[in-house]
């Protein structure tokens, strides 16, 4: 968990007689900022073909795609899952750097289903603090990993049963009054049904809470999360009839925004960033590698749960081996020789990510190895059951080295050189693009700003830009 040292520092310089240094910060942001306001929208799950290929029903992707800068494909991370891309996107940091390692945390008594949900789990600094630090404002809706983060008008994604109306569907809400404001004014009373991935109009309704902050507030920064296109894709695979229907859904609620930034007067200085968190596979079999970790006492049968000694993690396209003693090796040889044991057949469907590359890309450093499935495989948690099972629908979580897995990125409007065309960049490039746009004080520690996608005050593309500095090298082309 960080300290947030440096802004309490500020506040009481600030208060000092004759001293105003919060301001002056913010006036040099202003300063050197190519834009006043930045709305970054994640589609989940969003492809690039979504925006490259005019089948798919995605007009107003295709609109700012047309008119802006954008990616043929964006390589996630290990595993390629939500929560912990979704935070690779606003801090510019790796999992291993900003501890989100999965959706769902890891603990001493094995795999939970406890979402990292709130904020103050994200080990590294975010362009929430830096846009706070600066005095700018910010507005998020249902972004992942932000409950009780630094933001003037949060609307986190941790949306609750409301119980047959006893209890509100989203209570980590800030301001206090900001959702009865939202549902007054922007989307009507919500239940808990409307909210949910079951339904198409949880994307209308997070598009009108983040249309309303933008006409009403006029945030510096908004970030927003559209989710359905990802269940659908999970239900039908990458090419199912839901999978089309949601993303017209998601392409429709980029139109309330683009009309709400017209409506508040500010789309001459607005620009918008689209993209997604991970590509998908669909699924033709699942391999439950616990199974063999439980058949070799490994995993105790029942609920007792303190007796395991090694336990894999399951991330849809991966699974990442914990034990419990981090320096058993003795476990950790028997668990490799069980590897090598299985037949053949099975061993193809997988191959073993070691320590070395798991730290090359960044993934979760408790981890002492990883299953990284090949496509088309699944692998599940259960200890329980056959090893091999037919498997269904899409999924994704793969190590992301192939095209099916990766998202996409576009950047339209104030700042952004139109018809930049990169064929490939990482999640963690996109909050180098952000702080430029809004000049704040930030590094992404392991982004990079690509060239050609902002303009320069002449109006031409900057060149190479690693973390803020010029540079004559870059390893992105860009054409």
């Amino acid at each position: 968990m960080r300290v947030r040292m440096p802004y309490l520092l500020l506040l009481l310089i600030s208060v000092l007689p004759g001293l105003s240094v919060v301001a002056q910060t913010a006036n040099r942001s202003t300063d050197r900022r190519l834009s006043k306001y930045v709305v970054l929208i994640s589609i989940d799950g969003l492809r690039p073909e979504f925006y490259l290929d005019p089948a798919w029903p995605a007009p107003n992707l295709r609109f700012l795609k047309n008119g802006g800068a954008y990616a043929e494909g964006v390589r996630g991370v290990f595993p390629t899952l939500t929560y912990p891309s979704h935070t690779t996107i606003i801090t510019g940091a790796m999992p291993a750097r900003h501890g989100i390692y999965y959706n769902t945390m890891f603990s001493d008594f094995g795999s939970t289903n406890t979402w990292y949900r709130e904020e103050k789990f994200i080990q590294t600094p975010t362009l929430w603090d830096a846009v706070h630090e600066v005095g700018m404002t910010s507005a998020c809706v249902s972004w992942p990993v932000s409950v009780g983060a630094p933001v003037d008008y949060n609307v986190p994604e941790s949306w609750e049963n409301d119980r047959n109306g006893t209890v509100s569907i989203n209570p980590n809400v800030a301001p206090a009054g900001l959702f009865e404001e939202i549902q007054q004014n922007a989307t009507g009373k919500l239940s808990y049904s409307q909210m949910n991935l079951n339904n198409l109009a949880i994307d209308e309704n997070l598009s009108r809470m983040a249309a309303y902050l933008l006409k009403k507030y006029k945030p510096n920064f908004t970030t927003l999360h559209i989710v359905c296109v990802d269940h659908a894709e999970h239900n039908t695979g990458r090419n199912g009839e839901e999978v089309k229907k949601a993303l017209a859904s998601a392409d429709h609620a980029v139109s309330n925004i683009l009309e709400a930034i017209q409506a508040a007067g500010i789309a001459d200085s607005t620009t918008i960033i689209i993209t997604g968190d991970h590509g998908f596979s669909d699924i033709h079999t699942s391999i439950a590698p616990n199974v063999l970790l439980a058949q070799h006492g490994l995993i105790p049968a029942g609920r007792d749960k303190d007796g395991w000694k090694a336990m894999f993690h399951s991330a849809g396209g991966a699974a990442f081996l914990h034990l419990k003693n981090k320096n058993d090796n003795k476990t950790l040889a028997k668990v490799q020789a069980i590897l090598d044991s299985v037949p053949a057949a099975v061993k193809r469907m997988y191959r073993i990510v070691g320590r070395k590359e798991l730290d090359s890309i960044g993934a979760d450093p408790h981890a002492v190895l990883a299953i990284a499935a090949i496509e088309g495989v699944s692998i599940s948690g259960s200890a329980t059951g056959d090893l091999v099972k037919p498997g269904h629908g899409g999924t994704h979580g793969f190590f992301p080295d192939f095209a099916h897995i990766e998202t996409g990125f576009i950047a339209y409007g104030a700042g952004i050189s139109q018809g930049t065309v990169i064929p490939k960049m990482g999640l963690e490039d996109i909050a180098p693009v952000i702080t430029k746009l809004l000049g704040l004080p930030f590094t992404a520690p392991d982004g990079v700003l690509l060239p050609g996608i902002l303009k320069s005050a002449g109006g031409r593309g900057y060149g190479p830009v690693i973390n803020g500095n010029i540079n004559a090298a870059s390893t992105s082309e860009v054409k």
